[in-house]
């Protein structure tokens, strides 16, 4: 069998066995104030991390400063300004194909 399909069925295997145990969970667990926070902080933290890392990284190594860094402010002060999802996305396209222009 190809390794691939060999990581594919462990990946997934992987999955259902962690779905599974969130299954069993005793419910007395989860009730844990300690545990609601963490579980309504964690997805932000997460997607945060993906963000700095797509924005600012660069290969294996490295960290980078260009147009992406340029299109992250503009969302975020346009995001700070409680702007519409959609032109948040837009603002953020156009400022970054800008400074790639211009650079």
């Amino acid at each position: 069998m190809n390794t691939t399909w060999l990581a594919i069925l462990g990946t997934a295997a992987g999955c259902y066995g962690l779905k599974l145990l969130g299954l069993s969970v005793p419910t007395g667990l989860l009730d844990r104030p300690v545990v609601r926070r963490f579980a309504a902080l964690a997805p932000v933290a997460l997607l945060a991390a993906l963000t700095a890392l797509q924005t600012f990284g660069q290969g294996a190594h490295g960290l980078v400063l260009d147009a992406r860094a340029a299109g992250l402010a503009a969302a975020g002060v346009a995001v700070w300004r409680r702007a519409p999802f959609l032109v948040v996305v837009v603002l953020a396209v156009a400022v970054a194909a800008l400074v790639r222009a211009v650079g």
